[in-house]
């Protein structure tokens, strides 16, 4: 299991215990056999929440197949959270066979009912022909309907799909509108997008200042393109005072991160009695 699937997963089985019932339970029993009951019961959410538990090894035996079993029995009900999670199941491989084709109808059911998070994940297998035809213009879609729900990431794709020309005509500025509305939300690969946008003059007037502020950003956030970009830029003295210890923080950084550029920046200043 990834760790952001950890994550994602502990966030929502902590949501779904804080604002359900089961808590209250007069019976001193165990939130599990509380969820538990409920689920044999045929209770869509509870079996849900069981799939969470199972997941995490919250209160029983962590089981990937136990899992995968509950989501699927909430998702036949029409539960969309379980729908999408069975659905990255499916593509992940996780408590199951990785299947696309699989993946993709769990995620689509989700989608339809306007889970955005899945409408994104429905864009990403039409953007790279998981499970299906590759098909620009369908991860458009997909990703414009999460965007537009906020959806950070799905912002993100389409603006890579704008800069880049995929299922949409190439256009700058609409690039640099989706990458801002995903880097205001904290996401580095927006912010660091932005900062080339700047840097570079695409869809905006070129602006070393603005392309250091994004590129920094990104950069604490551990993005090592970002990190790399903000050394160039002092060791170049662009959109800032010139200055080469502080390029050589930040080529170090990327390096850190596993960015060779980074390493033979680093290694070239180094070399240089910096």
């Amino acid at each position: 299991m990834n760790l952001n699937r950890i994550a994602c997963i502990a966030v929502l089985l902590a949501a779904s215990l804080a604002f359900s019932p089961w808590v209250q339970a007069e019976e001193p029993k165990s939130e599990f056999a509380v969820v538990q009951a409920e689920a044999q019961k045929g209770d869509a959410h509870s079996q849900y929440v069981l799939g969470l538990m199972y997941d995490l090894g919250e209160g029983v035996r962590q089981d990937d197949a136990q899992a995968v079993e509950w989501y699927r029995k909430a998702a036949q009900q029409g539960h969309a959270e379980a729908q999408f999670i069975l659905g990255a199941s499916y593509a992940e491989g996780q408590g199951v066979r990785q299947d696309y084709a699989k993946a993709m109808e769990w995620y689509r059911k989700a989608a339809q009912q306007g889970h955005a998070d899945a409408q994104r994940n429905l864009g990403v297998m039409y953007d790279l022909g998981q499970g299906v035809r590759q098909d620009y213009a369908k991860a458009m879609e997909w990703y414009r309907k999460a965007a537009h729900q906020g959806e950070a990431k799905a912002q993100y794709n389409l603006g890579v799909m704008y800069a880049q020309g995929q299922g949409v005509r190439q256009d700058y500025a609409k690039a640099m509108e989706w990458f801002r509305k995903a880097a205001y939300q904290g996401e580095a690969k927006a912010q660091y997008n932005l900062g080339v946008m700047y840097d570079q003059g695409q869809g905006v007037r070129q602006d070393y200042a603005k392309a250091m502020e994004w590129y920094r950003k990104a950069a604490q956030q551990g993005h090592a393109k970002a990190q790399y970009n903000l050394g160039v830029m002092y060791d170049e003295g662009q959109g800032v005072r010139q200055n080469t210890a502080t390029a050589k923080e930040w080529f170090g950084q990327a390096c850190d991160n596993g960015l060779q550029e980074g390493c033979d920046e680093y290694a070239r200043l180094n070399k240089a009695g910096f």
